[in-house]
């Protein structure tokens, strides 16, 4: 507490001395100041509560480490006046008894933690002396105890090895009753059929017998045994060929007989022979199905009969293999991949029959159903015949079913399409009804661009079912990014929109083509409806294309602007080819009118002509049909010309 001394400095005495007790004051105040700044974490410059702008070694600093107040004094004398001391004296007098409080404050406050503490460490202290104690005489005990167990061993010794020498004997006597019993225990298991039980006997018997077969008695029992073995092996073989009994009882047979010791390659092909017999009976009962006289089954139906059926022996054929034949190593995988892929090949070819006659339907739901189906139903025995790839080819399936389904979508639009154009031109080759107006191009425009849209809307939908997430094929590669990208958006969309632009095109070929039987109406009606396709519907139909398949893949697109162009090209030439239809009729009306009169000895003109007349209305009728079907011809001069 270096400002201490200085407080006490201008009011102390010429005759006071700086030594003694007074003078280390001051010093011992300075420790405990820094001991308090060590306690709260205060460097020396935050303890001063200021930046760390000032010199550390400042001597005048109060709150420095090189404090000297000799020369603060001095300054202090230099630099302020008698009123300004006395303020310095008394403020730095309160600081010191705020300091002090601060001290007194915080030895209470942590006297009682260093009393707790205190008691604590002497609990601990009783503790550990308990502890000790206990240790000690947990030490005396175990040295008794191991006295006792010496002193017992050693009396016992020799009994022990007695009653060891005895146990031998008795295991051995055992052991030989056993094997003289084998026999008998065989015979009596094959009668009662226990055949695993059977096994397991000869088995525990074999080495000892094949060990001591030099003997007479031992070359007897083997005798037998070999002879009870191979009825037992024989009744096995009969049982596994007559193939009564189910899956698991049939490996069974195989398994026993593998533990026998019958040549394995032999039981593997035998294995796989009745394997086949009944997995050929599930494609025959599946074949039977498909026949012409039957009605066929629910395509949802076919695949769970086909799932549960075949695809669920094999799964068993295939697990039962592996766990019986792990011995055979790479060649005997072989054998079981092309087992598995030549019946799955059979079983493929079946369902894309099934499937095919699928394919006349428009709703999607229930074919995307049985193709998740047949898809799950083949994860397992793709798990199990990697080898096989039944997996990849079950995939290979569904994606040509889905690029056949987009092909029929596509026809589907066409169709539509040429229908709505169908119902146009009844709609304008219909009678007028005297009294009733027909309906007119804005309003036909208006049914063919709605029913089209709705065509695609709900192809769309269609399509879409295809990558639902809840679809176990919806995550392969190709339905996340070619069957968006190249299939529907490029083959069903793109392709749909070209296909209409070349029908409508269709319509201008020459007068002795298809040209001469079509309405103008109708050329005007197609022409407006590429316009609009052109200025709106192109962009709308690709950019939902485009928000419900989402594109993952690198193929390239149609730009929206290339599709945008070949629609006004086709208007232009479509209204281009109505000018001339139009313009034709006129002329032809004009010639024919000039051409059929005797203009030498015609009479002064006195009135219209009707053949004016119904140039004027026929062209008035040009004149008002545009506006209502198409803009004003004035907005393409390139179709006048």
């Amino acid at each position: 507490m270096a400002a201490a001394a200085a407080g006490r400095g201008p009011g102390s005495g010429p005759g006071d001395s700086p030594e003694g007790p007074e003078a280390e004051a001051p010093e011992r105040r300075r420790k405990a100041h820094g001991m308090l700044k060590l306690y709260y974490g205060l460097s020396e410059v935050e303890a001063a509560g200021r930046p760390a702008g000032p010199d550390p070694l400042d001597p005048i600093d109060l709150n420095g480490a090189h404090f000297d107040p000799e020369v603060y004094l001095d300054k202090l004398r230099r630099e302020c006046p008698l009123a300004q001391l006395m303020d310095s004296e008394t403020d730095m007098v309160q600081q010191i008894w705020a300091l002090d409080s601060d001290m007194q404050t915080l030895v209470y406050e942590n006297y009682n933690k260093f009393i707790s503490a205190t008691d604590t460490i002497r609990k601990m202290k009783n503790d550990f002396r308990k502890m000790e104690d206990e240790m000690d005489r947990l030490a005396t005990n175990m040295a008794v105890i191991t006295d006792f167990s010496a002193r017992i061993s050693a009396t016992l010794q020799d009994r022990h090895e007695r009653i060891t020498k005895l146990a031998g004997v008795h295991a051995l006597l055992r052991k030989l009753q056993f094997l003289f019993e084998l026999p008998s225990r065989l015979t009596k298991c094959v009668e009662l059929g226990a055949y695993g039980q059977a096994v397991r006997y000869q088995g525990r018997a074999r080495a000892v017998l094949q060990q001591y077969q030099h003997l007479p008695s031992f070359r007897a029992i083997q005798d037998d045994c070999q002879v009870i073995t191979a009825r037992l092996a024989q009744q096995l073989r009969q049982r596994f060929r007559e193939g009564g009994s189910g899956a698991p009882e049939q490996a069974e047979c195989v398994e026993l007989l593998l533990a026998l010791g019958e040549p394995a390659e032999e039981l593997c092909e035998e294995f796989l022979a009745h394997g086949r017999g009944r997995l050929e009976e599930e494609l025959r009962s599946l074949e039977a199905e498909l026949g012409p006289s039957p009605p066929a089954p629910d395509v949802l139906e076919f695949t769970d009969r086909g799932g549960s059926g075949f695809v669920g022996g094999l799964c068993q054929v295939a697990a039962a293999y592996q766990e019986l034949f792990a011995a055979q190593g790479p060649a005997g995988a072989e054998k079981l991949a092309a087992f598995a892929r030549e019946l799955g090949s059979r079983y493929f070819a079946l369902v894309e029959r099934r499937l095919a006659q699928e394919q006349g339907g428009s709703d999607n739901s229930l074919l995307v159903r049985a193709l998740d189906r047949f898809h799950r139903r083949l994860r397992a025995p793709g798990a199990l015949l990697a080898a096989a790839g039944l997996a990849e080819a079950a995939t290979g399936i569904v994606e040509r079913v889905a690029r056949e389904r987009l092909g029929q979508h596509l026809q589907g639009l066409q169709s539509a399409f040429l229908g709505c154009l169908t119902d146009v031109r009844q709609a304008l080759a219909a009678p007028r009804v005297a009294g009733k107006e027909g309906p007119g191009l804005a309003e036909l425009l208006a049914n063919v661009a709605s029913s089209t849209l709705s065509h695609i809307k709900a192809s769309l939908a269609s399509v879409h079912l295809f990558t639902a997430k809840e679809v176990s094929f919806s995550n392969k590669p190709y339905f996340r990014g070619e069957f968006c990208s190249q299939g529907v958006r490029e083959s069903l969309i793109v392709g749909f929109i070209r296909s209409m632009c070349q029908t409508a095109q269709n319509f201008c070929d020459s007068p002795g083509e298809k040209g001469g039987a079509t309405p103008p109406a109708l050329l005007l009606l197609l022409s407006r409806l590429c316009l609009d396709y052109e200025t709106a519907t192109i962009s709308y139909i690709l950019t939902l294309t485009d928000e419900q398949f989402l594109v993952q893949d690198q193929f390239p697109v149609t730009p929206v602007s290339t599709l945008c162009a070949e629609a006004r090209e086709t208007a232009r030439r479509l209204l281009t080819h109505y000018v001339k239809v139009q313009g034709l009729v006129i002329s032809q009306m004009l010639r024919k009118s000039v051409e059929t009169r005797d203009w030498l000895s015609t009479l002064e003109p006195r009135n219209v002509r009707a053949v004016m007349k119904r140039v004027v209305e026929d062209t008035t009728a040009i004149d008002v049909q545009c506006p209502n079907g198409h803009q004003p011809l004035e907005q393409h001069p390139e179709a006048v010309l």
